[in-house]
């Protein structure tokens, strides 16, 4: 249940976490184990936060968080291809396409490149909701 993945998850080594992260989707039906998500989605470890935005956030994390989970990926470097889901939670987010223009105006402002990606994303909030 979602107390054991969460002692596993907060005992394990990076790839304990990684293994119960992937495993979610399998083992937890509903939003309880949104905790271990959202850890991991603090972290700047790269591979946690690739497994953080598989499909169990897809399926559950909120649209706020969600959003946050997409600007991490941007900021960290993890490729969005990682978020599952992205097409469809990205299409016609007016609030999402937003938060990626102020991101990329920050970078530019800061002489830093914008990421290859978040353009990828912004094309998709342009995209028209079914």
């Amino acid at each position: 249940g979602p107390e054991t993945l969460a002692l596993l998850y907060h005992r394990g080594s990076a790839a304990e976490r990684r293994a119960v992260l992937h495993a979610l989707p399998h083992l937890v039906g509903g939003p309880e184990a949104l905790p271990l998500v959202a850890d991991a989605l603090r972290t700047h470890d790269t591979t946690l936060v690739t497994a953080a935005v598989g499909p169990y956030a897809a399926a559950h994390l909120d649209r706020p968080a969600w959003r946050h989970a997409v600007l991490k990926c941007l900021f960290t470097g993890v490729p969005v291809d990682a978020v599952a889901g992205l097409r469809r939670r990205a299409r016609g987010d007016a609030v999402l396409a937003r938060m990626l223009t102020d991101h990329a105006a920050e970078r530019t402002a800061a002489g830093r490149d914008v990421p290859h990606d978040l353009r990828r994303v912004l094309a998709l909030t342009a995209e028209a909701r079914p």
